[in-house]
């Protein structure tokens, strides 16, 4: 066989797929030539697409759990937001990885898509052109087996009487047995229409859902980073929650597509890179290998398998015509009733010449070989392009999402932390500015302020407190809850000296300074005592 011209090339990346480790369930190596119909070939698919999703999630869930146990330390007790800056951080991060990841998807999903969407119409164009050849030869078949028989019956009983007139009709009746073992001879080709059919649509069928799978799942993440950012600006534990039930969704879908994704583009480069035997293969059953090498390289070096039944049945019909024409001329003057049939037969014979010249142009490979390439480039090129950066977005999107999931959890406990140390502050602390509040309240009247614990240390006059009223009017705050210091006025000192371990202690005057130094250790006691 001559050396085939070829136009089409395998991109490299299909070569790199097509070498990545085939395995079965019982982890034996399988070959990687493409089979779809074996189940051992379905099966190496399936551990690649479990050992790339399910492998790598399991993976990523193992790197978290030791980063936990390694990094893990308890929150400081005296700052109430600790690391806050760095969860913000990370989160934002996270999020815009995200973002990023989505218009990786988004790409890759529009690549796919024009890739399918290519191969769909190329596999439409050879099931019109195959449609259009199973027409052509059907209407010359019915033409010469049905038409022209009658005709020539006819013209038989009205030729009894003449000899010659009998043996151009012998001729006629020859001819057309001639035209109809070649259109016999021709390959039915019935079959390939309607598999061509059938696996357009279902292939168009699985595209679209595919297609709004995916466009789901990138708004499903971006609709994840919008809420992140709501809960991190709100502190809200419910979107938090929300959150999470989001990003436990997405991460398994990212981890399921990855892996389907993975798979798909493997087992498309496996027919990818060497795709004309595979075609080959399959359509051995009801087309001859020269038939399906001559559409598959469609090589000017290569004859076309038809060539022969269709110069046969060309001839045939233009020396059918000749015969007419004679027929016309010479037996009208003495048989006018044969002037029908005549007719008859030559209107057939050029719709059958016509329909025999439309066959010739369909069974060119020229139209067939170019939606071929055209199927293939769609597939290997865009099909193949598209999947990988759909797998880089999944493997993006999972591990962002993997990382946010610990950033939740890490805000949680800061929440929950924070939430702990408001619980844990004392309502009778005189600085806690609820406990301010709550001091001005009349119906607390058994509250005793320091004052009135300072009572007993008579020797010093400035430390008395204010006089009681007799009346259940209200009790008048002491100084250093001064409404003017509260709310930005003048600072003042306070005429009393806090104990030793107490809130934070006031402004002091120096003559209070020198007054709350010299208490003995006696009086110090006797305070203590009194508290």
């Amino acid at each position: 066989m001559a050396t085939a011209r070829l136009d089409y090339v395998a991109p490299w990346w299909t070569y790199w797929l097509h070498n990545f480790p085939h395995f079965n369930f019982l982890f034996q190596p399988v070959d990687n030539t493409f089979r779809p119909e074996e189940a051992s070939y379905q099966q190496s698919l399936i551990c690649l697409a479990c050992a790339v999703g399910l492998g790598l999630s399991l993976l990523a869930l193992a790197v978290y759990f030791v980063c936990l146990c390694c990094c893990r330390r308890s929150l400081d007790e005296e700052t109430k937001w600790p690391d806050t800056c760095c969860v913000t951080w990370v989160a934002v991060i996270t999020c815009l990885i995200i973002c990023s990841a989505v218009g990786v998807g988004f790409y890759g999903n529009s690549e796919t898509n024009d890739g399918i969407y290519q191969l769909t119409y190329s596999l439409y164009n050879v099931n019109h052109t195959l449609d259009g050849i199973n027409s052509r030869v059907a209407g010359a078949r019915s033409n010469v087996e049905a038409g022209l028989k009658q005709h020539l019956e006819r013209l038989d009983e009205i030729f009894a009487t003449r000899t010659e007139y009998l043996q151009a009709l012998r001729f006629l009746q020859l001819m057309v047995n001639n035209i109809i073992r070649e259109l016999t001879a021709l390959p039915d080709i019935s079959k390939t229409k309607i598999d061509l059919a059938a696996f357009a649509d279902q292939t168009a069928f699985i595209e679209y859902y595919r297609w709004l799978t995916y466009l789901l799942l990138l708004i499903l993440d971006l609709v994840i980073c919008l809420v992140m950012c709501l809960g991190i600006a709100k502190h809200s534990q419910c979107l938090l929650i929300t959150i999470i039930g989001f990003v436990v969704l997405s991460l398994i879908l990212s981890w399921a597509s990855l892996g389907t994704g993975t798979a798909t583009a493997v087992g498309t480069s496996d027919f990818c890179v060497s795709p004309n035997k595979f075609i080959v293969n399959q359509t051995k059953d009801f087309l001859t290998a020269d038939v399906a090498h001559y559409y598959l390289f469609c090589s000017p070096n290569l004859q076309n398998p038809f060539q022969q039944s269709l110069t046969v049945c060309q001839r045939s019909l233009t020396t059918m015509q000749i015969q007419i024409q004679g027929l016309l001329q010479f037996s009208l003057p003495i048989f006018p009733t044969a002037q029908r049939d005549l007719l008859g037969i030559q209107r057939l014979l050029n719709s059958t010449e016509f329909n025999v010249h439309q066959l010739t142009a369909l069974l060119d490979c020229r139209g067939i070989h170019k939606d071929y390439l055209d199927a293939l480039m769609g597939v290997c090129y865009d099909g193949v392009e598209g999947l990988l950066y759909l797998s880089l977005f999944s493997l993006l999107a999972a591990c962002a999402l993997s990382a946010m999931l610990c950033v939740i959890f890490r805000l949680w406990t800061l929440m929950g932390s924070r939430e702990k140390e408001y619980n844990d502050i004392d309502e009778e602390d005189p600085f806690n500015p609820q406990a301010r509040r709550l001091s001005f309240n009349p119906r607390r009247s058994n509250t005793h302020s320091f004052c009135s614990y300072m009572s007993s240390l008579g020797s010093q006059t400035s430390l008395h407190p204010p006089p009681q009223s007799s009346s259940n009017s209200t009790i008048q705050p002491p100084e250093y809850m001064n409404q003017s210091m509260l709310f930005g006025g003048t600072p003042r000192y306070e005429n009393v000296p806090l104990i030793r371990g107490g809130s934070p202690p006031p402004l002091y005057s120096p003559s209070m300074r020198t007054t709350y130094l010299s208490m003995t250790e006696a009086q110090n006691r006797h305070l203590r005592t009194d508290f």
